[in-house]
C-alpha cells in the first residue's frame, strides 16, 4: 500500500511538472510573438520618423497637420452630437479621441451605424458634415499617397482610425441613400 502511495505521488508530481513545462513553453511562445510585434512596430515608427524628417512634401503636410486635423474635427463634432457619442478619455489629439470614440462605440454597439444612417437621412446638416469630413479626409489621404513614395505614413493613416472612420461613414451614407 505504501508503494502505491509513493507511486501515485510520483505520478502526480510528474504530471504537475509536465503541465508546468507545457505552460512555460506556451508563455515563452507568446512572449516571443509580442517581442516580434513590438519590434515590427518600432521599426515602422523609426521609418515614419525618417520619412517625416527627410521628405519635403511630407514635411509640408506635417507642418499643416494641425490645421487639417482641426478641419476634420470641426466636421466630426456635430456628427458625434447627433448620434450621442463621446470622444475617448485619453491624452491623444482631440481628432483621434473623437475618431476613437466613434469607432469604439461602433465596435461595442453596431447600432451606431443605424443611428448615423438615420441622422444622415433626416438631417441635412449632418449629411453635409459627413460629406465634408469624407471629402477632406479622402483628399488628405490622397495627398499623402501622392507625396510619399514609400507609403508608410499614408498606410498608417489609411489602416488607422482615419481610414476606418471613412469606411464607417461611407457605409452609413450608402445605407441612407439606398432608400431614396
Amino acid at each position: 500500500m505504501n508503494n502505491f502511495m509513493i507511486l501515485g505521488a510520483f505520478l502526480i508530481t510528474i504530471g504537475l511538472f509536465t503541465t508546468i513545462l507545457v505552460m512555460l513553453h506556451r508563455i515563452n511562445q507568446r512572449i516571443q510573438e509580442i517581442n516580434k510585434t513590438q519590434s515590427h512596430q518600432y521599426n515602422l515608427i523609426v521609418k515614419i520618423q525618417s520619412i517625416l524628417k527627410n521628405k519635403s512634401a511630407t514635411n509640408a503636410v506635417a507642418e499643416n497637420a494641425e490645421m487639417i486635423y482641426q478641419d476634420l474635427l470641426q466636421n466630426l463634432i456635430p456628427i458625434m452630437a447627433s448620434i450621442d457619442i463621446m470622444p475617448r478619455s485619453t491624452s491623444e489629439h482631440p481628432l483621434w479621441r473623437a475618431l476613437g470614440g466613434i469607432m469604439d462605440e461602433y465596435a461595442r454597439n453596431p447600432f451606431a451605424l443605424e443611428k448615423l444612417r438615420r441622422a444622415i437621412k433626416l438631417d441635412s446638416e449632418i449629411a453635409r458634415s459627413v460629406d465634408n469630413y469624407m471629402h477632406r479626409a479622402d483628399a488628405f489621404l490622397n495627398h499623402l499617397n501622392t507625396t510619399e513614395p514609400d507609403g508608410i505614413l499614408s498606410t498608417t493613416f489609411t489602416d488607422g482610425l482615419l481610414g476606418k472612420s471613412l469606411t464607417f461613414f461611407a457605409q452609413a451614407k450608402q445605407l441612407a441613400t439606398q432608400g431614396d
